[in-house]
């Protein structure tokens, strides 16, 4: 996420790990109103809200003036979302953020949401590996589907996931490609 430094980004995933604790242990009655491609389409741009969210995680991350304790922070709460997930049958039906979806597809937008977050710490530590391509696949396969269609570009996942969600700026020649839909671009944040 831009304007997040690394431990900024830690303190997001716990977010997004307790997201899904509650989630998993909400069962929705009646019928999805959301799949993992569908989930990211409430999603607008909004500068003000975004900033102040930014604001908000940068200040509470600051709040652990010893990073070791974020980290362990984030490592219980991810065991604890996997051991969750892991007792809930994929089809089973969940509500967060005010929609319905199944578990599985819960899931998929969780890991969609941490293959793309696991990009941004790599621009600031080269070292560090990106994620892997079994972990990008779906991501392709999200972007993709709220496209309508395949890129019209050779991107690899790692690019596509970076250009489509606003990380990289899409050039003159990309925004050709893919005509009318480039405007469309990020496709979410």
């Amino acid at each position: 996420m831009r304007g997040l430094g690394v431990r900024d980004l830690v303190f997001h995933c716990v977010g997004d790990a307790q997201r899904a604790l509650v989630a998993l242990h909400t069962p929705a009655p009646g019928l999805p109103d959301r799949d993992a491609v569908s989930h990211w389409r409430d999603w607008e741009p909004n500068p003000v809200g975004a900033a102040n969210g930014r604001r908000w995680i940068r200040v509470s991350a600051g709040m652990f003036l010893d990073v070791g304790q974020l980290r362990e922070l984030y490592l219980e709460t991810a065991a604890a979302t996997v051991s969750a997930a892991a007792a809930t049958r994929p089809a089973d039906l969940v509500a967060t953020q005010g929609h319905v979806l199944t578990a599985g597809d819960l899931m998929l937008t969780l890991a969609v949401e941490a293959s793309i977050h696991h990009l941004d710490p790599v621009t600031e530590l080269p070292a560090a590996p990106g994620p892997s391509p079994t972990a990008l696949a779906p991501v392709r396969v999200t972007l993709d589907g709220l496209l309508g269609r395949p890129v019209p570009l050779g991107w690899s996942d790692e690019y596509y996931a970076r250009a489509a969600t606003g990380r990289v700026p899409l050039t003159e020649a990309e925004r050709r490609a893919p005509g009318a839909d480039a405007d469309r671009f990020p496709l979410f944040s």
